[in-house]
C-alpha cells in the first residue's frame, strides 16, 4: 500500500461516516487540527500514541498505523492548481516582497520557520459575505555569518 492509498482510505472513512474533521480532530487530540488534519491527508506524520488513536478510530491495520507514523515525503506541484491553495500562493507571490522587507526590518537578515511554526483561522461575520481570518506565527531563524570573526556579529539578528 502507498500513502496515497492510506490516505484515500481515511476519506472514503470519513465521507461513509459523515464526519467532519471537527469530529475527527476531537476525538484524536494532542496537537493542533492543522497537524491531525495534514498527517491524515499525507503531508504530516503523527507521534505514535496518535497514530494509535487515529488507527482506531478509523479501524486501520497495524501496518496503516505504523504508516501514519512515518515521515512523509511532503508537498504538492507547483504552482498548485486547487484555486484556495493558489490564492494562498498568489497572496505570497503579490505581499511576499514587501512582507519580507517588513520582517527584516523588524528582525534582522533571516527567515520565519515554517517548522516551528502555528496556524489558526476563524470565520468573521461581514456583511458582503463571511471573511477567513487567518493567524500565523513562526520563529524567527536568523542567518548564521559562518566565519564571523571576534567583534563581527555571528548572527543576523537587527543591528542596533
Amino acid at each position: 500500500m502507498k500513502r496515497s492509498d492510506l490516505t484515500e482510505k481515511i476519506l472514503d472513512i470519513k465521507r461513509e461516516r459523515d464526519w467532519s474533521w471537527k469530529h475527527i480532530c476531537a476525538e484524536i487530540g494532542g496537537v493542533s487540527d492543522t497537524i491531525i488534519v495534514g498527517a491524515l491527508l499525507g503531508q504530516m506524520k503523527l507521534v505514535k500514541p496518535l497514530a494509535a488513536k487515529a488507527a482506531a478510530l478509523f479501524g486501520l491495520s497495524e501496518t496503516e498505523q505504523r504508516m501514519l507514523n512515518e515521515i512523509p515525503y511532503r508537498g504538492t506541484a507547483m504552482p498548485p492548481t486547487d484555486p484556495l491553495i493558489y490564492r494562498f500562493y498568489e497572496m505570497v507571490m503579490v505581499n511576499g516582497p514587501a512582507w519580507k522587507a517588513l520582517i527584516e526590518e523588524e528582525f534582522g537578515d533571516g527567515i520565519m520557520s515554517a517548522i516551528d511554526f502555528d496556524f489558526d483561522f476563524e470565520r468573521m461575520p461581514h456583511a458582503k459575505g463571511d471573511r477567513v481570518k487567518i493567524a500565523m506565527s513562526g520563529k524567527f531563524l536568523p542567518y548564521k555569518y559562518y566565519g564571523a570573526e571576534q567583534g563581527v556579529q555571528e548572527y543576523g539578528f537587527k543591528e542596533e
